[in-house]
Formats: structure tokens, sequence, C-alpha cells
């Protein structure tokens, strides 16, 4: 196969973007040129937002406005709700992100006096609402309220989700993490938001397909399954007699290897001293310490490192965040990313419409039905 046609599209180039870099030598992985170990030492997930969608960083004053516009958007609007208590509370929980922003869409529908900047916005901060509705009423019979004080994503998120304001160190945690899934420059959903884009259909549409391919296992799942993993183990000993049958039988360790990355994940360097200080602060260090054992085994026996999924996976649970929902938070980061490509799509866009390269029956002619027999 030539890199042309290389499985996956490998090496191939689908386009350009100035939104981020991703894998390139010398530079590491950056937002809009900002390093990411800067932004998730100093920034808050807003400000990284705000970035993402507006191409700068906010002034303090351009923050507290953007923090407080996002606050006023959390409320459901009633249909919506209705649909969620409707929904089979047994789904997957990206089923019902999925299935709300394109309810959404139809009862708040993009056009000139809802412009793209506004559905953003609006699914940034409506997200977390939607999927904590549904959670709520289906696990508690509860119909939440869907506005707190809090001004972060993170610390509303775990608010409504514990009905409690949040441990500070956990809504550290938590706001480090969604930095740092923000964006990652053309992967599977990205590309997908771009692609749909690219049709000329509304905002609400590109995200609902972004969605779909964020929950794919090979995509977005990976954290779920990194923990499912860890929580079968009681000790670091066990863990590693447990990865090494499992590679015994040439299963897949999910949470280890880049597509893109080569040597490390430089979020996965960013999330793993997180999820150490939590599980020490939450008094769940064997957690943190079979995570670590597993690592180990893997760089030994297969060179390969943790990505950013695998450490987020711990830290999650230290924040006493169900396993199901670990996805969903993917989702309520990625929207800022995906939500600026699509915009960077439709500034030049053009229909994107790759070709395939044929490997079907050479032409052959029809053959009338009677005469097959």
């Amino acid at each position: 196969m030539t890199s042309k046609t290389a499985g996956g599209l490998v090496g191939v180039v689908a386009g350009e973007t100035a939104i981020s870099t991703v894998g390139k030598t010398g530079v590491g992985l950056t937002y809009r040129g900002y390093n990411i170990q800067e932004l998730a030492a100093s920034a808050s997930f807003e400000e990284v937002a705000y970035l993402m969608l507006y191409g700068t960083l906010p002034s303090q004053a351009e923050l507290v406005s953007y923090q407080q516009h996002l606050m006023a958007l959390r409320t459901l609007p009633t249909g919506l709700k209705s649909i969620l208590e409707h929904l089979d509370g047994h789904a997957h929980p990206m089923d019902i992100l999925r299935t709300g922003c394109s309810a959404l869409g139809v009862l708040e529908p993009e056009s000139a006096t809802h412009d793209q900047y506004a559905v953003a916005n609006r699914l940034l901060a409506s997200f977390p609402s939607m999927l904590l509705y549904w959670y709520h009423y289906h696990r508690h019979g509860q119909r939440i309220e869907t506005v707190t004080d809090d001004e972060s994503l993170a610390g509303y998120f775990l608010h409504v989700l514990h009905g409690a304001p949040p441990d500070e160190l956990q809504r550290q945690a938590l706001n480090v993490s969604l930095i740092l899934y923000t964006e990652h420059e053309f992967n599977a959903s990205t590309f997908v938001a771009r692609i749909a884009a690219s049709t000329r259909t509304d905002l609400y549409s590109a995200t609902t397909a972004a969605i779909g391919t964020l929950k794919g296992p090979l995509h977005g799942g990976a954290n779920e399954a990194a923990m499912e993993l860890i929580q079968r183990f009681q000790t670091p000993s066990q863990a590693e007699q447990g990865v090494m049958d499992l590679l015994a039988q040439k299963q897949v360790i999910m949470g280890f290897g880049h597509r893109v990355y080569r040597i490390s994940d430089p979020r996965s360097d960013v999330i793993k001293p997180w999820s150490q200080r939590l599980a020490a602060h939450r008094q769940e260090q064997v957690l943190y310490e079979i995570s670590e054992r597993i690592e180990q085994v893997m760089w030994r026996e297969r060179h390969l490192f943790p990505n950013l999924d695998f450490y987020s996976a711990s830290l999650y649970h230290c924040c006493g965040i169900p396993t199901e929902l670990f996805t969903p938070l993917f989702v309520l980061a990625r929207t800022a990313g995906w939500s600026a490509h699509i915009f960077e799509q439709r500034k030049n866009n053009k229909l994107i419409r790759p070709d395939a390269e044929y490997r079907g029956p050479d032409p052959r002619p029809y053959v009338p039905l009677v005469e097959r027999g």
C-alpha cells in the first residue's frame, strides 16, 4: 500500500489548522501556540475554551464576563428535560449527550440570531446539565436544579453530581483534565466534525456526528476500559501478574500507546502527578500504585507508554465520578475543540470528499434474472 492509500489515512495530510500542534518534534502539544503544560499549570478550562473559540486568551474582565455568560446558559428548556426523562435510564451516557445535542438543535436552531458562537457556548454550558439531569432523574428519581453559583465547569459538574460544593483539590484536578482533553488536532471525532461542517450543515449536526465518533472504544472509551482493568486487582503484584496473563493471551490493554506519539503522551505526563496527588488526598494510594505497576509492566513488556486516558481514569474515580460518565467528560471538554475546528472549516470551506482506490471486480455485464437460474 502506498502512503496515499495507507490504512486509517496514516501519514496523509488532510488539511491545515492553526488551532493546535500534535506530535511535532521539538514543539510538543500546543493550543494556538500556547504550551499545554503551561496552560494546565495556570489556566482555567474557561480560559482555554475562550482561547479555542475566540483565538486569544481573555483579559480578566473578559474571563469574568465569559464565565457569567456560560453560567447563564446552564438551564435546560422544558422540552429537552422531557426528552431526557423519556430516554432509557440504562442507555450509555454518550447516547444521551448525542441525543440531547440533536434535540437542542431542534429546540434552539442555529440561525442568524443564534449564531455559531452562541451555539458553541450553549453546548459548552448545557452538556453537563443534560448529562446530570438524565443521570439523577433515572438513578435517584430527582429533577435536579441545573444552576449553581460555581463559575467553573469542573466545579459545577462535581457540585451537581454530588449535590454539594466540591472538594477544592478535586475541582482543580478535574479542571486540569478538561484542559488536557480540550483539543488534539485531526483526531477521529474532530475530523468527522470538520467533514460534516464542510457540507455546510449546522453546528449541532456536526457536533452530534463528533459525539457518535467519540463513543467508539478505539477513540474515547479507553478511560472507562482502563478503570475496569485497574479495579480488577487488589495489589500491585496482582496487577502485574494479571497484565502479564492478558498479554500472553494477546489481549489489548486500553490506555496505552497512541496513534501520533511515539515516545510519550505529553498530556499523560501532566495528569499522572495529579492522579497521584488526588489518590493520596483520598487515601486511595493503592489504586495509584496499581496503576503505576501496570504502566511499568506495559513499558517493560511492550514498550508502550500510558496515554491521557490511563491516569485520567484513576483521577476521575478519586473525584467520585461513576465510570460510565468518564467518556462524557471527554465530550464536555472537547466541545470547545470541535467548535473551533468547525469555525475554522467554515472560514475557508471546501467539501471534504477524498478519493478511494477501487479493489472490487472488473467490469462485468448484467445478467437478467431469468438467466441466473
